[in-house]
């Protein structure tokens, strides 16, 4: 079987460069999990957080592999979701898991929504009541779904502003972090395998956004070459940012402290080092990069809910340009992040969020074995990354059923709930294609 070419040949497409699809890449990493997941990684791994942040850029690298190989051999608007029906066909597996990864997304966008109105809220000393908090996360929303209609190349010139101020401001903070922090009154805390893994497993969404990447595929000059380059420039970079950040806010803040401060870490910690100027800086920077990765994150839900609404004519869909229900797929994926923002706290998404991706790579990483003689993969990489995802998944789903069981009853019940919804819809489109 020949790989298929599912890149929209129209010369109407608007084209994305190299730099705006890393750009896209770091906009959906770097966003709520490095700003608001600080506190509740260190109550599991203490001081330990850069290894968590390592390790985590470790066991990514292996499904970045993946997605690079697939998003190359299968270059679609539809991104992951091109991939499943590539790789188990249009059938029940295939529509079922894009469902599921489709909730994941949403539930990614509503983690990143809720830390922008969490640090709107900080900067504003705290004056929001519960409610305006929420209902500031569910504006963003709105603002972000707006961006995205005006089509991928504003969306990555979009992602290119705000990460561009983010970083600087990231690694303004890192080299004076580390510089002002007494390092010799520094002290270790104990540690884990078992807190590692679990600080390892909350920690695994800041590097979700690789796969937002895969979704401006058809739009790039020559995807086998420049998205692997966007994928795995954007993992090295987010990664030295994270570890460098980590470091210094474990060099000026202890545990407790980060517990303390859980939700806005970083902007107390800035304060420390530069005041008030400090605080405003990573405050707003916080806001950016929520912000970023929001707007990263709908691109690709809502390109993969188009994917699905079109996938009674697979085949036919598949070659089409995503624009014709783009509108739609916006405004129903917006309504459900807000739905999310309104209904979990910050720290209960972000697991969530996390669970659902661990379990989403390790499936689509399966489905790439099956079709590893289309694009070239080596078997070993792809091995990993299912073992790897599956073992982080374990480890941090038995925490979530100890700490919050509720999310992880609503977590499965999205799962069964996914493959349950694709089943029972082919079964009556079915019985309405059956003659009379």
């Amino acid at each position: 079987m020949t790989p298929v070419l599912l890149k929209n040949p129209s010369k109407k497409t608007k084209e994305i460069s190299l730099f705006s699809a890393t750009a896209l890449g770091i906009g959906g990493m770097m966003g709520a999990g490095l700003f608001s997941l600080l506190g509740t990684a260190s109550a599991h791994a203490g001081s330990h957080i850069p290894l968590a942040f390592l390790l985590g850029a470790l066991a990514a690298s292996f499904s970045v592999y993946s997605y690079a190989k697939l998003g190359a051999t299968f270059p679609s608007s539809g991104g992951a979701a091109t991939f499943t029906v590539m790789s188990f066909g249009p059938g029940v597996i295939s529509g079922g898991l894009n469902i599921f990864q489709y909730l994941g997304y949403l539930i990614a966008a509503a983690l990143y929504a809720a830390g922008f109105s969490e640090y709107a809220n900080t900067l504003l000393g705290g004056s929001l009541s519960p409610i305006e908090v929420k209902l500031v996360g569910a504006g963003i929303v709105i603002l972000c779904a707006g961006i995205n209609l005006l089509g991928t190349n504003i969306v990555g010139k979009a992602e290119m502003l705000a990460i561009g101020f983010v970083t600087i401001a990231l690694l303004l903070f890192s080299v004076e972090g580390i510089h002002v922090a007494n390092v010799g009154a520094f002290q270790n805390t104990s540690w884990s395998l078992n807190g590692i893994a679990i600080a390892t497993g909350i920690l695994y969404i800041n590097y979700q956004g690789f796969g937002v990447v895969t979704n401006s595929s058809n739009a790039m000059q020559e995807p086998q070459k420049e998205l692997p380059l966007a994928m795995f420039s954007a993992l090295v970079l987010v990664t030295i940012a994270y570890v460098l950040v980590s470091t210094a806010s474990t060099l000026l803040l202890s545990p407790a402290q980060m517990a303390e401060y859980n939700g806005h870490v970083l902007a107390d910690a800035a304060q420390i080092v530069a005041g008030k100027a400090g605080f405003i800086v990573i405050g707003t920077s916080a806001l950016l990069a929520c912000a970023a990765a929001l707007n990263a994150t709908i691109f690709a839900a809502a390109n993969i809910a188009a994917d699905m609404a079109r996938k009674s004519s697979i085949s036919k869909a598949l070659s089409e340009s995503v624009l014709k229900t783009e509108l739609r797929a916006l405004t129903v994926s917006a309504f459900l992040v807000i739905a999310l923002v309104l209904a979990f706290p910050l720290d209960v998404v972000g697991k969530m969020a996390s669970l659902a991706f661990l379990l989403v790579y390790a499936a689509i990483t399966y489905g790439h074995i099956l079709v590893r003689k289309q694009t070239g993969a080596k078997l070993w990489p792809l091995w990993a990354a299912i073992i790897i995802n599956l073992s982080l998944f374990t480890t941090l789903f038995i925490n979530v059923i100890e700490s919050a069981p509720g999310s992880a009853i609503a977590l499965g019940c999205a799962l069964v709930g996914s493959f349950a919804l694709e089943a029972t819809s082919r079964k009556l489109l079915r019985k309405k294609l059956k003659p009379h």
